[in-house]
């Protein structure tokens, strides 16, 4: 088994503008309601460093091919949430974080959790009550033609 790189962050807290997703392709909806509103708010050009999160809401169950896919943007104080926009304050917590390059269409997202997993039950750590999330560091349509980036953050506690 192929050596996994994991690194120990300390999330803080952030206030988070969240949309949800249903369906076949989730992610796919909640991005595009995200990106929609964070646009028509000026935010994906603002020069403020906007974090993009996500995570299976509700998780996929077995005989439907339906499930949910929440897509968060950490934003200031001054952003207010509109529409279908939820407000989330995200209190933070202690993560096992690793990368993973999705090629086309979403490679070993899967495969790559349970290696962290795995990591995590052989290590010091064990699992935290906190928010399982994936961090979006390329967004749809921009940057990669062949995939996209993610650091999926395991909760973990000590």
């Amino acid at each position: 088994m192929e050596k996994l790189d994991v690194r120990i962050i300390k999330l803080e807290p952030m206030r988070i503008i969240c949309f949800n997703g249903y369906g076949q392709e989730p992610e796919k909806q909640s991005f595009n309601k995200l990106l929609d509103w964070a646009k028509a708010k000026g935010l994906i050009d603002d020069g403020q460093p906007h974090r993009f999160f996500g995570y299976n809401n509700p998780n996929p169950s077995e005989g439907t091919p339906n499930y949910g896919y929440d897509t968060w943007i950490s934003v200031d104080e001054s952003v207010q949430p509109e529409g279908e926009a939820r407000l989330i304050k995200f209190s933070g917590g202690l993560y096992a974080v690793t990368r993973c390059e999705v090629g086309d269409p979403y490679g070993d997202i899967p495969g790559t959790w349970h290696k962290l997993v795995t990591w995590m039950e052989n290590s010091r750590y064990h699992h935290g009550n906190h928010q399982w999330l994936e961090e979006h560091l390329s967004l749809p349509g921009q940057g990669r033609d062949d995939g996209f980036v993610l650091d999926l953050y395991l909760p973990i506690a000590e």
